[in-house]
């Protein structure tokens, strides 16, 4: 049986393509030219079971010839696609322009669903990108030695709402938190960059003298979306969100429980421990 794999960023298709290849699949790789790591090359050369094709991002009518040629009927997304890179690197064949023009809002999630929908009219499910990887999933409660203290609950609880308003609009996934004041908003510059940009703020307050009524902590909150589809844009954590955390004094960070893909999960759980950055999964609701 196969399995095409439309590969983004980072180690999320590697991890996919593994898991896949022990059920016993074979995959072909859709690799995106301006985002999968050209180690896949490297990959494929050593097993017979993977095939790579390289496309740049707008190629929607190769991707489904690719995918055809191969006798592909399920496929799954993984990795990122920088959403900057979608809305101004992209360039459109005739099928993915068509699609744009028909969409009421561009945004990522309606441009992702309407894919979904034309691969699915040409006989390609795309199914969840959690598949094969569920041990990944973050298990509900506190996750490292060290449980949030009290005010960092206080950030947790005052973060979620304010980061389910803002995923709710599609805009990011994960806000950053002092206080219960919000210092950052995750938007197109992705996850770590928002952190960063947090640490920024919170130190240029600290030489002005202007954050005495602040705890100087952050807290980072990440969250799915309340329709979260689980096809695509799954909120990822590993260990660059802990350095980025530990570059920023952030000391506390909270995910979904069962909506929350950690990889490198004793790696990343070590390293927290190691920097006293607590790490909690907080149930839906």
């Amino acid at each position: 049986m196969k399995l095409g794999l439309i590969a983004g960023n980072g180690r999320f298709p590697f991890l996919l393509l593994e898991a896949a290849r022990a059920h016993g699949l074979e995959v072909i790789v859709a690799a995106i030219k301006e985002e999968t790591d050209p180690e896949m090359n490297e990959r494929a050369a050593a097993d017979p079971g993977v095939r790579v094709y390289w496309l740049s991002l707008g190629e929607l009518s190769k991707l489904i010839e690719t995918f055809h040629n191969e006798d592909v009927t399920r496929a799954v997304m993984a990795g990122q696609v920088k959403h900057k890179q979608i809305f101004s690197s992209i360039r459109p064949d005739w099928r993915l322009a068509k699609l744009l023009l028909s969409l009421s809002t561009k945004n990522t999630d309606m441009l992702l669903g309407a894919v979904a929908k034309v691969l699915g009219d040409e006989g390609i499910e795309l199914i969840s990108s959690t598949a094969y990887l569920e041990p990944l999933l973050a298990n509900s409660g506190v996750l490292t030695a060290r449980a949030p203290s009290g005010h960092e609950l206080e950030d947790i609880a005052y973060g979620r709402s304010v980061a389910n308003a803002v995923a709710g609009y599609d805009i990011g996934q994960t806000v950053v938190v002092a206080s219960q004041a919000c210092v950052a908003v995750e938007a197109m510059e992705g996850t770590d960059a928002a952190i960063a940009r947090a640490g920024a703020i919170m130190k240029t307050m600290a030489d002005e003298g202007e954050a005495s009524t602040f705890n100087r902590d952050l807290t980072v909150i990440k969250v799915a979306k309340p329709k979260q589809d689980m096809r695509f844009d799954v909120p990822v954590i590993g260990i660059k969100t802990i350095e980025a955390m530990e570059q920023a004094h952030a000391t506390c960070l909270a995910v979904e429980a069962g909506r929350t893909l950690i990889f490198d999960r004793d790696t990343v759980l070590l390293r927290a421990n190691a920097a006293n950055i607590a790490i909690v999964a907080v149930e839906q609701g």
